[in-house]
């Protein structure tokens, strides 16, 4: 084998890799908890912080999933990402708004867990949230 052929098989192994690595990411349909992205927001400023907020549904309650679903969603620098999770059974939010109350305050109860990451990518993760 010449030179030529050598450098393609490696090209070739190094480009299957490549595909296969970036095909293979873990995503949110992977996790366990039957996860349902009901409602999301995301301003449409692209010169500052980008702001997303997330209403999920979820089977049961299972916390390492949950943490883990808000470290796959969507982050920016400076920017800040919220998910809200809801119990599947009850009733949720079908809209999330940029306010200090994400979503209507009636489904305040029904909330699970949050997740938020903030402007210096600080993650915080809280069961239940809502109850005082």
């Amino acid at each position: 084998m010449n030179k030529k052929y050598i450098f393609l098989i490696i090209l070739a192994v190094l480009a299957g890799y490549i595909i296969y690595d970036s095909t293979s990411q873990p995503n949110v349909n992977d996790l366990k908890g039957n996860f349902k992205e009901v409602s999301s927001y995301r301003n449409a400023n692209n010169t500052g912080p980008i702001i997303r907020i997330y209403a999920v549904t979820v089977e049961n309650t299972p916390w390492e999933e949950m943490r883990k679903y808000g470290d796959l969603m969507p982050y920016t620098k400076y920017g800040s990402t919220k998910v809200y999770f809801f119990d599947q059974s009850k009733a949720f939010p079908e809209k999330v708004v940029p306010e200090e109350q994400n979503f209507d305050a009636r489904y305040a109860a029904n909330c699970v867990a949050m997740y938020s990451k903030d402007a210096n990518g600080q993650v915080s993760f809280s069961r239940y949230p809502f109850k005082k």
